[in-house]
């Protein structure tokens, strides 16, 4: 994909992306079970359902759906130990740190937007304290329509003052990815984050695909590059067409 406007903005989904959430959660949710004198489960199985939230989680623990009597009680206690354990192991991805101070050498802004809920991200991201700082985040609460929905996108773009167009988003999920098209940006898959085993990212139709973290920032100089030479070429057949 190439376009003769700008990259004006770099949008991040939160857990599986921008930060590797996965080893905290791994804790809080073999403890949960422990709890319940329920086995511990491999890290690698409670990774794959991070991005899905703490219901997916209780329902991969406990083999219960919301239906179940006790699946509210489990997931407020997932919550409860969550809150405790936030940002014990959680970091940056490998990568993320110097991707991050490139788009600030270039200005362009960077944020998140999230479905995890404001509560969280907002201790997450305070714990954290992550530098060059977002300049937007967007959490659930923020919108109508949380994810696939484009509403997030849409009010990036305003918090950025830019058009949807001008926007990167890159996320680990297919909802991600659908957020994303459907405003107008474009994509990047991530393949690095936490992806179920039964998931093709291929199928999700992201403008691109990263395995690593360190390949975004080369995807976007190509497109700066060619958003250059996109709007030089514009420029000069309009004076031609003028001096015609």
């Amino acid at each position: 994909m190439s376009s003769s406007k700008p990259i004006r903005a770099v949008m991040f989904d939160l857990d599986g992306t921008l930060l590797d959430t996965a080893p905290d959660f791994v804790v809080v949710l073999n403890q949960l079970l422990e709890e319940n004198q329920r086995p511990a489960l491999p890290a690698d199985l409670i990774r794959a359902s991070v991005s899905n939230g703490a219901r997916a989680l209780v329902s991969l623990g406990f083999g219960i759906d919301e239906h179940d009597p006790h699946f509210e009680r489990l997931r407020v206690r997932l919550l409860e130990l969550y809150t405790l354990h936030i940002a014990v192991h959680t970091q940056l991805f490998p990568g993320i740190s110097e991707l991050l101070h490139k788009l600030q050498d270039h200005n362009i802004a960077w944020g998140i937007a999230t479905n995890k809920p404001s509560a969280y991200t907002h201790q997450l991201l305070k714990a954290l304290q992550i530098q060059p700082a977002p300049v937007s985040i967007i959490c659930p609460e923020d919108v109508k329509d949380r994810k696939p929905h484009p509403e997030s996108m849409f009010l990036a773009s305003q918090h950025v003052g830019c058009q949807p167009s001008e926007i990167v988003y890159v996320g680990d999920h297919k909802r991600d990815i659908d957020c994303g098209r459907d405003a107008g940006a474009i994509t990047i898959a991530a393949a690095y984050g936490y992806i179920e085993a039964d998931d093709d990212i291929d199928t999700w139709q992201a403008d691109y695909r990263v395995n690593h973290a360190e390949e975004i920032w080369p995807i976007l100089e190509n497109l700066m590059i060619a958003s250059r030479q996109l709007i030089r070429k514009e420029s000069g057949e309009i004076a031609s067409a003028m001096e015609n």
